[in-house]
């Protein structure tokens, strides 16, 4: 069957957003990053800035943190654990999003949303440490935490947040039809193997 969704899975500073732009604007199909956010909090009545953080704190291995954040929230929040509203949310826009055009969706665990969808290009970007480093420092700058910390705390909140929702093992070949290493292809090279596997029969 035709591939007409592709969901781009990545490892924080691999360059997973932009090749998943630069891929879209090639196909010219629309893009899902950041902007269903909006959709969410459309839906949910949360704040962009609650619903960006639910996807880094609000899990079970780590409760002490969201329960942090919820304490400072201003927010009136249901009986329900927000970020499971958010989560499902989440899952519902994305799946009206698939059913409804051709598209390029990053993260959100789109990937596991989709799963059951034989029209759908599940694709995971990795790269090492040295490359993910130089292109977090020149897309976002100095911090101060360390290179290493900012990637291993990203990518862990990632981790266990995909695996919280999907009991699957984040970055795990068998998720998805093809991982792709940003740091020795380039990104120009992976935005073309992955329009030419998406055009393929």
């Amino acid at each position: 069957m035709k591939k007409r969704v592709i969901t781009i899975s990545r490892q924080f500073g691999s360059g997973g957003h932009s090749i998943g732009k630069s891929v879209a604007e090639q196909l010219g199909i629309p893009y899902y990053d950041k902007e269903i956010l909006g959709r969410i909090a459309s839906e949910t009545g949360f704040a962009l800035s609650f619903i960006e953080n639910a996807s880094e704190y609000a899990t079970s291995n780590n409760s002490f943190l969201w329960n942090l954040v919820m304490k400072h929230s201003s927010l009136h929040v249901p009986e329900e654990n927000p970020a499971d509203v958010i989560y499902f949310t989440q899952a519902k826009i994305i799946k009206e999003i698939a059913g409804k055009e051709s598209c390029v969706i990053v993260g959100r665990c789109s990937d596991y949303i989709l799963r059951d969808r034989e029209d759908c290009l599940h694709i995971f970007i990795c790269a090492d440490k040295e490359s993910r480093a130089k292109r977090i420092l020149e897309n976002y700058g100095e911090t101060d935490k360390t290179i290493g910390k900012r990637i291993d705390d990203k990518d862990a909140r990632r981790k266990i947040y995909y695996t919280h929702y999907t009991d699957r093992v984040w970055g795990s070949p068998e998720n998805y039809h093809a991982m792709l290493n940003s740091g020795e292809l380039g990104e120009e090279l992976c935005v073309r193997i992955i329009r030419e596997l998406y055009q393929s029969e």
